[in-house]
């Protein structure tokens, strides 16, 4: 059986296009997924535009953030039966011996392959995944929602897990993307104060910021960064796509303030980070997630505590993936979901 995929082929920008592929055979410890909804992520938009800065095993099948329905199972899977709803984490491949691993930190491991970009991914009717990498998803939580777990998951390491706010902190988050506003909608629940902060193009996505309780800002954020008492914000949510909000980051924070940096950006830096030194600056990178972020994040997204709704810009059929990619990369919505079947 073949199936219309989405495939990046090549380093070159534009070199996606839609190709057949056999479905997949699932090894021992697999399970072949019937995809019901794939979300596009930033990280396939730059694969697409060819500015990213991950190595990438062309030709693949992009899609990272998935869900869907059980539809056959490797000979030694156990705990998992056809039929189940699941989403799946990203970390396809991993060293099982590797350090990092033993301690549950899998998602740093350096030889970690993950959908998208190592692996085939789920810009597809079928997908094989690791059964080590499934999570339950109740009947109450639709596919359309439910494959934003990993986003969501992003935003919870960056902003739970690695900063761990406290009520009534304030809090910048600099770009009002998926993770930008996933990530304000995160520090809102964790009880802090929160303006995102986006250019003049940014407008409908702010104003989806603003439907999770947050203040926003077009341009400069610094008097609402120290308005309390003038001297900085107590974090900084970097989820920009450049390099260079790092310095505004520095620029914005309070002394002895964190700063925690999700977004991706290969830009050089180009200035000095004495300013982080003189406040005293904690510096926190946040990479990926795991399988207790994953767990948490379903709990929240099914209590309705977490609502995701308001960040999907459409529902798009895998042939129409370039205009889905396209809403996104013009800033018309913050998230396009594709429906491969």
């Amino acid at each position: 059986m073949k199936s219309a995929a989405v495939v990046n082929f090549a380093p070159v920008r534009g070199s996606v296009e839609i190709r057949d592929i056999v479905k997949p055979e699932p090894g021992p410890l697999d399970v072949v997924l019937e995809v019901a909804n794939v979300g596009v992520c930033g990280s396939d938009l730059h694969q697409w535009t060819a500015d990213h800065s991950w190595p990438v095993n062309y030709p693949v099948v992009l899609g990272h953030e998935f869900g869907g329905i059980i539809a056959e199972l490797g000979k030694e899977v156990t705990q998992w039966k056809v039929g189940d709803r699941v989403v799946s984490e990203t970390a396809a491949v991993i060293d099982p011996d590797n350090p990092l691993t033993r301690k549950g930190l899998y998602n740093l491991d350096p030889t970690r392959k993950g959908f998208g970009y190592g692996v085939n991914g789920a810009m597809t009717r079928f997908v094989k995944v690791p059964a080590r990498c499934l999570h339950r998803v109740p009947d109450s939580l639709p596919f359309e929602q439910a494959c934003l777990t990993e986003p969501c998951c992003v935003a919870y390491n960056a902003v739970v897990e690695n900063v761990r706010l406290r009520p009534g902190d304030r809090v910048v988050v600099l770009g009002p993307g998926t993770i930008g506003i996933l990530c304000s909608a995160m520090a809102r629940l964790c009880g802090a104060e929160v303006a995102v902060v986006g250019l003049e193009q940014d407008q409908t996505r702010l104003k989806i910021a603003e439907s999770y309780g947050c203040e926003t800002i077009i341009g400069d954020a610094s008097e609402w960064a120290r308005e309390r008492d003038g001297l900085g914000a107590d974090c900084i949510i970097d989820a920009a796509g450049i390099s260079a909000t790092l310095k505004i980051a520095l620029d914005l924070v309070r002394p002895k303030g964190a700063i925690s940096k999700v977004g991706w950006g290969k830009q050089p830096l180009n200035f000095s980070l004495d300013t982080m030194v003189q406040k005293n600056v904690t510096l926190q990178g946040s990479f990926s997630h795991n399988w207790t972020m994953w767990e948490r994040v379903i709990a929240l997204m099914t209590s309705g505590q977490l609502d995701v709704k308001p960040i999907i810009g459409g529902i798009w059929g895998i042939e129409q993936w370039k205009e889905a990619f396209e809403k996104m990369h013009h800033g018309e919505v913050v998230k396009s979901i594709l429906q491969p079947n």
